[in-house]
């Protein structure tokens, strides 16, 4: 149950940069004065959300809640 809850949670960590990444294409198209402000704050949080995704893949690799697939040439268990 846990492990279906983390990759639901990973995907949609996942939509929401996508979704910062396109609003700040929205707003670097946009000719209004105050959008590049907007555009900046948009790419801010698509770092944000970037670098939590990457610390949490990290913090859940050692506490054990993901594991690697092993699929390289000549790998034995």
């Amino acid at each position: 149950m846990a492990v279906e809850f983390f990759k639901y949670f990973v995907i949609a960590m996942l939509a929401l940069i996508l979704i910062s990444l396109g609003r700040a294409l929205y707003y670097l198209t946009s000719r209004k004065p105050d959008d590049g402000v907007k555009m900046v704050k948009a790419l801010a949080w698509r770092i944000g959300l970037s670098v939590a995704l990457f610390v949490l893949l990290i913090v859940a690799y050692y506490n054990g809640w993901i594991v690697p697939n092993h699929l390289a040439p000549g790998y034995s268990q």
